[in-house]
């Protein structure tokens, strides 16, 4: 037997087609509202809350007179905030019941890091696996804050900047579900891999962060804590700036680039055949 009860949608940025005008072009700002009345499911009343549910949730939005515009669009890498994270966690899904147990972040602008973020988060239950990795265990963990107020802080803390992290789909899934299950909104920060960036500018056998720490020779101690291992990130990120082709100019060329075809294992591959 069906229910009649009327399920109330999530506010989710699920216009892709705006977005992708956006990537292009910017918008006037009334013929944007108008999309988003159109794209949107949503119990927001009226599109002005809608669209400031997408500045909130770290979509880059600006203003140019009338126009709506991606800021990452037009910003020169120099100029831009990154910011690098890492998490540590018990387990590999928030759907699952589990939860962060640790994040660390630095903030990165033009070779420089210029704010960080650093904190254990209460929980339970470590599984031993996790444990023996980490080295944090439950005891280290009593006094931490808890769940939600570390995710205010870090939401806070993070902005619209470009959320970094090796192994992208990981972190910002984990990072983004964490913040609807405590009503904090959903990421629609601008993102890039690192490994993904790296294989396009670093040429190496393998791209895990331990390898190319060793790789690089990078001098930073306890991995696999947090916000030791977003700093060796920020390190590999910058090397692969100091890499990379003239013609990537901005963020949004970063991104697009980060993506692309251009992988340094596949063109020697191919030069070697």
């Amino acid at each position: 037997m069906k229910s009649n009860k009327r399920i109330i949608p999530k506010p989710q940025f699920k216009q892709q087609n705006i977005f992708n005008r956006l990537l292009k072009e910017p918008i006037l700002y009334a013929e944007f509202l108008e999309l988003l009345k159109i794209a949107t499911d949503s119990f927001y009343e009226t599109p002005e809350l809608e669209f400031e549910l997408l500045l909130s949730n770290g979509l880059p939005l600006e203003f140019d007179g009338d126009f709506v515009f991606l800021k990452t669009s037009k910003t020169p890498i120099k100029e831009q905030t990154f910011c690098i994270v890492d998490i540590e966690t018990n387990g590999g899904s928030v759907k699952k019941g589990h939860q962060i147990i640790e994040l660390g972040a630095v903030k990165y602008k033009n070779g420089e890091i210029i704010d960080k973020f650093e904190s254990l988060v209460f929980a339970k239950e470590i599984p031993p696996y996790v444990q023996e990795v980490t080295k944090i265990n439950p005891k280290m963990l009593e006094s931490a804050p808890r769940l939600e107020k570390v995710l205010q802080e870090f939401k806070l803390f993070l902005e619209d900047d470009v959320f970094i992290a090796h192994d992208i789909k990981f972190d910002y899934t984990f990072v983004s579900d964490s913040f609807e299950k405590f009503n904090l909104g959903k990421l629609l920060n601008r993102k890039i891999c690192s490994i993904d960036l790296a294989k396009r500018t670093i040429e190496s056998e393998k791209y895990g962060l331990s390898f190319l720490k060793e790789l690089l020779s990078i001098e930073i101690d306890n991995h696999h804590r947090a916000y030791y291992d977003a700093l060796t990130t920020t390190v590999v990120f910058e090397k692969s700036l100091s890499n990379l082709d003239k013609k990537v100019k901005t963020v949004e060329d970063l991104i697009t680039f980060s993506k692309s075809d251009n992988v340094i294992n596949n063109q020697n591959k191919k030069e070697n055949k």
